[in-house]
């Protein structure tokens, strides 16, 4: 179902591209991109002022990004070996209480009774701290995730005043960003559509 999402996506993009490319190029006065016009064996073809990016492959090389998955993957295994260490260390303290109680170590039942109790709460913590440092690398990835994606796109804007296009898009189904990484505020038409519809479902009846 996401993929089929991810392609409706991509097919209404280059719609409301071609749509307003048709209605505006005549309206608008400047803008930076030049709409050059390609001659190609004798043919004309024009360039429409649109580009996308393959983001999948940006993110295999984008240093920066390289850099924050890397430092990610090296906390999460730090993590991980840090939490094996200790779950090796409760197994042997376990192995212990076993072997103590099957050779009658125990001095006393209530003796016996606390050594459980201890158990049982060390393994209670365990699977508390398993919880909590997942948990907390999971934030730590939505964080990461988040400053990449203003990083990409305040990079993008700042890029876009010299090339001038009008949208940029993304032909990847990426969850970093969205279908449109960028476009200019003439091409939403959010607003509009919402008053056809409603005038729509109004005229069919609709409360």
């Amino acid at each position: 179902m996401k993929n089929i999402n991810y392609v409706i996506n991509g097919v209404l993009a280059v719609a409301v591209i071609i749509l307003f490319i048709l209605q505006f190029s005549g309206n608008k006065k400047s803008t930076p991109f030049s709409g050059t016009v390609v001659t190609s064996s004798g043919e004309q073809t024009f360039e429409l002022p649109v580009a996308y990016v393959n983001v999948d492959s940006l993110l295999d090389n984008y240093i920066f990004a390289i850099d924050v998955n890397d430092n990610l993957a090296r906390k999460g295994e730090n993590i991980r070996a840090n939490f094996v260490q200790q779950q090796r260390n409760f197994q042997a303290e376990v192995e212990n209480f076993n072997y103590r109680y099957q050779n009658q170590a125990f001095t006393s039942q209530a003796r016996l009774d606390q050594e459980q109790r201890r158990l049982q709460q060390r393994q209670a913590d365990l699977e508390a701290l398993a919880e909590k440092q997942s948990l907390e690398l999971n934030e730590e990835y939505q964080r990461t995730n988040m400053q990449l994606r203003d990083t990409i796109m305040a990079h993008l804007k700042e890029y876009n005043k010299a090339k001038g296009y009008q949208i940029i898009y993304s032909n990847t189904s990426s969850s970093l960003v969205s279908p449109i990484l960028w476009a200019e505020d003439v091409y939403n038409i959010t607003t509009e559509f919402t008053d056809y519809l409603n005038k729509k479902w109004t005229s069919l009846g609709g409360n």
